[in-house]
């Protein structure tokens, strides 16, 4: 995305009660609280779901999801998500 790109011009990628699996390893950035920075916070391929969805700076989402394995409901980048919905 450019820096001119704004994602809220567009709806939201994933939905509140969507099942999502993170395609990166995500680290706390500072903004999770009772954990170091750098503190992994969900690995590549864990999955959990979205429970809300915020913006940034008013030019992109994040969205709030709580990864089973851990517990943890961690904001994330639409980036860093892809969606684990079962296709019928």
């Amino acid at each position: 995305m450019q820096s001119s790109e704004v994602e809220l011009d567009a709806p939201p990628i994933f939905e509140i009660g969507e099942k999502v699996r993170s395609r990166k390893l995500i680290r706390n950035d500072g903004t999770f609280p009772g954990k170091d920075i750098g503190e992994t916070l969900a690995k590549k391929g864990d999955v959990g779901y979205v429970v809300t969805i915020g913006t940034f700076l008013q030019t992109s989402y994040i969205y709030a999801v709580h990864f089973m394995t851990t517990g943890y409901i961690v904001g994330c980048r639409g980036k860093e998500l892809e969606s684990a919905e079962v296709s019928e």
